[in-house]
């Protein structure tokens, strides 16, 4: 197995002696723009993050709700491109070889890359696994298999839909963690039901002994602190891109505080889920 498997292995592992959920923080690579991007990439840790979904800006996002599209918009707009999002693994690669970060998008980009090049580079970089949303267990052959192959683990998705029949078959080549979907629909637009992550935990348990994130719904310590509870990490998207949003200016440009404001927020987060056990 590669060395970009074990980061994620490790995190999970120390997160286990510790006896307490991770805390995964998405945000856009190259929102609102490179440097910016940067800088709140080489935050996160110190604010709290246990592993980091990075997001490939693609112009049709369509599993993410209008907060996660907006920075994908900004994002492309101010130049971002896959060569670029690799670029800033790289470059965060230099300060810090331990925390972990997935690559979260689609697949068009990653095509029209080269799927070859693409894991040649994003291993290089130290991605540590990918998540491809729209890449069903059926066709596993395109980016799913070379990637376990190369030692990168590629992490799916279930959701509430996902029934016992599907489960097998979306676990099948899954490695890293599990990410559980807690809502039906998009990102960033219901809060996550606690009493029926527990039960879907449950059941994803009896499947899989891989690790499950949670994530979709989850914008408050308190949210985290619960979903904590029952989850081995809690993953947050939208309230942290609403964040940085809400400090840019009227032309999508950063301000001083766009990079405290991500992180205060993180660190709010990592509290509840320091408290999930507790």
């Amino acid at each position: 197995m590669d060395y970009t498997a074990s980061r994620l292995d490790k995190c999970f592992a120390a997160l286990k002696a510790e006896n307490r959920p991770g805390l995964g923080i998405f945000v856009t690579a190259g929102d609102p723009d490179q440097e910016t991007s940067l800088a709140i990439l080489k935050a996160l840790p110190g604010a709290g993050a246990d592993m980091i979904e990075f997001g490939m800006p693609f112009s049709d996002p369509m599993a993410d709700g209008p907060s996660i599209q907006a920075s994908s918009q900004r994002a492309l707009k101010a130049g971002a491109t896959l060569t670029g999002t690799i670029e800033l693994v790289r470059r965060f690669r230099e300060e810090d070889q331990s925390t972990p970060v997935v690559l979260m998008g689609y697949y068009n980009p990653i095509y029209i890359y080269g799927v070859e090049r693409f894991l040649t580079d994003a291993i290089s970089a130290g991605a540590d696994g990918l998540i491809v949303v729209d890449l069903p267990p059926e066709e596993d052959d395109e980016l799913c298999e070379p990637a376990v192959k190369r030692g990168l683990p590629f992490v799916r998705l279930a959701t509430p839909t996902t029934d016992d029949a599907r489960l097998p078959k979306v676990l099948t080549n899954t490695s890293g963690f599990i990410y559980y979907v807690s809502i039906t629909g998009i990102t960033g637009t219901a809060d996550v039901p606690i009493d029926m992550v527990r039960a879907a935990i449950g059941r994803l348990r009896n499947h899989t002994d891989l690790p499950i994130g949670v994530g979709f719904g989850i914008k408050t310590r308190e949210h985290a602190a619960a979903i904590g509870s029952v989850a081995d990490a809690c993953i947050v998207g939208t309230a942290v891109v609403n964040a940085l949003a809400g400090t840019l200016d009227e032309n999508g440009k950063a301000a001083p505080g766009t990079v405290a404001a991500v992180t205060d927020l993180v660190a709010e987060l990592a509290r509840g889920v320091r408290e999930a056990r507790g």
